[in-house]
């Protein structure tokens, strides 16, 4: 037996029905994000492409939305994951399923400092003015875009 060790099972959402905004604003602000008042948040994630929302039963941990046109372009936005749940795939599990909404795009997104490393695991790659996930990597390589 293990002591100490904390299981958790982690459900993931896309309805933005019955969030806490206020928790929303929350974790951003104690993550050293962007944030505004909750009410901005709740527009910002209905308006989105997609979203998504990690919760531990009951508990709002994490959450991230994409934008996008559905076509060719998308953009990451908002993706943050309580401190206290850092460190165990849920950042990774909520990107995986948003990029599943814009399979088809080139996806960007602009990365807290320090957290860099955590999406270039995931393919996206360095930018002058941010990250990118592009459908044809190389070509963006060739022509500049990328690093």
């Amino acid at each position: 037996m293990i002591q100490g060790a904390v299981l958790v099972k982690i459900i993931l959402r896309d309805s933005c029905k019955e969030t806490d905004w206020p928790l929303v604003a929350g974790i951003l602000k104690s993550g050293g994000m962007s944030h505004y008042t909750p009410d901005i948040h709740r527009r910002a994630f209905e308006n989105s492409h997609a979203a998504v929302f990690a919760f531990d039963g009951s508990s709002l941990v994490g959450f991230g939305r994409v934008i996008s046109d559905g076509t060719y372009q998308a953009g990451l936005y908002d993706i943050a994951v309580a401190p206290e749940y850092q460190g165990r795939g849920i950042g990774a599990a909520m990107v995986k399923a948003l990029l599943g909404k814009v399979k088809n795009c080139n996806v960007i997104l602009y990365a807290s400092p320090g957290k860099e490393k955590f999406y270039e695991k995931m393919g996206f790659r360095g930018m002058k003015t941010g990250m990118a996930l592009f459908l044809d990597p190389k070509k963006m390589a060739e022509t500049g875009f990328t690093e």
